[in-house]
């Protein structure tokens, strides 16, 4: 069967499981655990064989146990550092003692590994990819990661969850980082001390994940197929379930392993035996190839009865129910009987309610998120709005997604309109030949009347690059205001205008 039609047979969201190959292939600066370790005994000893001396000890029958390798090398980095106060690391140091001051103890070999792993540089050859997986995650449900880096939270826009706050979340939009996270060095776990403590900590959290592995599709990927975290997950499933059961059958159909095989463009998947020492062989099924294009396309056409988003936002309402407080909570078929509340609740039928969920101001303010995640089933509710004539309205980019959006070409002449208009008021004076957003923004010669659209003339002309328009589109703070919506669509023709008629 194709990876497609394996994928369009899900009727609920997909969990994803992400290993450390996910970060490998999209990051220049990633590691194995292995790479890892080596890499900070380098820098530590400056001597390759340094490691290979404690890598040499803590083998058995051709297996290596990493945890005990981190345990000798983290006892090893902190008393080095220790001794040498202002040397290599004195920045690792200063961070300690910082802390120290303020009664948290953190190893400093776990600072370090923030430090090495904080950079998230994506590959260059794998942009156009990374920008494939974005758009999956209106269809994905949560993610779980044993990977240290804040790569695919980040990718996601998903709530980071370390530890106990696992058992406090909302399945939905969450990244589940269950061997910690970088963010917060203390909770990283790498050594059998930690690993000993999370096993004992381990059951409520086992408890949280295996309802997800029950109701969802599982994916995993970034790990092979003798991993022993996936090893270790399948034989936690199997303790609680029956293994012949309808749940079990249930739970394998629904288990997906992505398995990388350099250069194939494979799309077929096939059923794999696990051999799981201890339990019965597990069954499930994988697929090998290196087209990991084709499986994002696949999970951001598939089609839910309700988003992966919705479903979010439904949980945030009722976990404020929950919390208790002064919200008012009113269950009806009829809305228009209904006085106005902060929050809704309408279960009913569809005759009765209906139900938008963006205004277009705030797909304006979303609109990077949408574009990223080829939103077409919410920009079809444009065709539900009253788009003004004098309205900023970034349609260019917005209908290379969606072709269902009705009075295109009359959108498009009123944001043109918009932007000549905005143009044709700047004085010539002001009409600067400044590259970065940052001249201009300090150039004091310009007044701050004239600023925006002298910014506006340089996006139109081509002096600002795009690139740097769309980090500061992304990271302006004020997205409701009319510079904001300006600018936007300013980049929104120069950026789409030529692709669409």
């Amino acid at each position: 069967m194709k990876v497609c039609e394996f994928i369009s047979n899900y009727r609920n969201h997909p969990v994803l499981f992400i290993g450390a190959g996910v970060s490998l292939r999209y990051l220049e600066n990633s590691y194995t655990w292995d790479g890892l370790l080596q890499k900070i005994s380098y820098e530590l000893k400056s001597n390759p064989e340094f490691y290979l001396d404690i890598k040499s000890s803590c083998e058995n029958e051709g297996v290596y146990d990493y945890t005990k390798i981190a345990t000798i090398l983290e006892e090893v980095f902190n008393e080095s550092l220790h001794q040498d106060r202002d040397g290599k690391f004195k920045n690792i140091n200063d961070e300690f003692y910082a802390k120290m001051g303020s009664n948290i103890n953190i190893s400093r070999l776990k600072i370090y590994i923030a430090e090495l792993l904080k950079p998230l540089e994506i590959k260059d050859t794998k942009s156009d990819e990374v920008a494939e997986l974005k758009k999956t995650r209106k269809n994905i449900a949560s993610i779980i990661t044993t990977n240290y880096d804040c790569f695919i939270e980040g990718i996601f826009d998903f709530q980071p969850l370390i530890g106990n706050d696992i058992l406090l979340s909302n399945p939905y939009g969450s990244a589940y980082k269950i061997h910690g996270c970088i963010s917060d060095p203390l909770k990283i776990i790498i050594t059998e001390k930690d690993y000993k403590k999370f096993n004992e900590k381990y059951e409520l959290i086992r408890a949280q994940l295996l309802s997800l592995f029950i109701h969802n599709p599982i994916i995993f990927m970034g790990y092979g197929i003798g991993d022993e975290n996936i090893k270790s997950l399948l034989k936690t499933i199997f303790t609680y379930v029956e293994p012949n059961s309808e749940s079990a059958n249930k739970i394998r159909d629904n288990f997906l392993l992505v398995e990388y095989e350099e250069g194939s463009d494979s799309l077929e998947v096939g059923e794999h035996d696990i051999d799981l020492e201890g339990f019965s062989t597990i069954r499930i099924n994988k697929i090998r190839t290196d087209d990991y294009t084709s499986i994002y396309r696949a999970l951001s056409e598939l089609t839910l009865p309700i988003s992966a988003m919705d479903v979010r936002k439904v949980q945030d309402i009722v976990k404020e129910i929950y919390s208790g407080g002064t919200i008012k909570v009113s269950i009806t078929e009829d809305l228009d009987s209904l006085n106005n509340s902060d929050k809704i609740i309408a279960i009913g039928s569809s005759k009765t309610i209906t139900y938008q969920y963006q205004t277009s101001a705030e797909m304006m303010s979303n609109y990077f998120k949408i574009i990223d995640e080829s939103n077409s089933q919410l920009l079809v509710l444009i065709n539900k709005h009253k788009i003004q004539t004098q309205q900023y309205f970034p349609i260019f980019g917005f209908s290379c997604i969606c072709d269902e959006i009705l009075n295109v070409s009359k959108f498009k002449e009123q944001q043109k309109c918009k932007i000549k208009f905005a143009l044709d008021s700047l004085p010539p004076k002001y009409q600067t030949t400044k590259t970065t957003i940052k001249e201009i923004t300090e150039d004091d010669g310009i007044p701050i009347s004239h600023k925006e659209n002298a910014l506006l003339w340089g996006i139109m002309q081509g002096y600002l690059s795009l690139d740097e328009v769309e980090t500061y589109l992304r990271t302006f703070e004020e997205k409701m205001t009319t510079q904001y919506r300006k600018l936007l669509c300013g980049y929104d023709i120069k950026k789409y205008g030529l692709s669409v008629n």
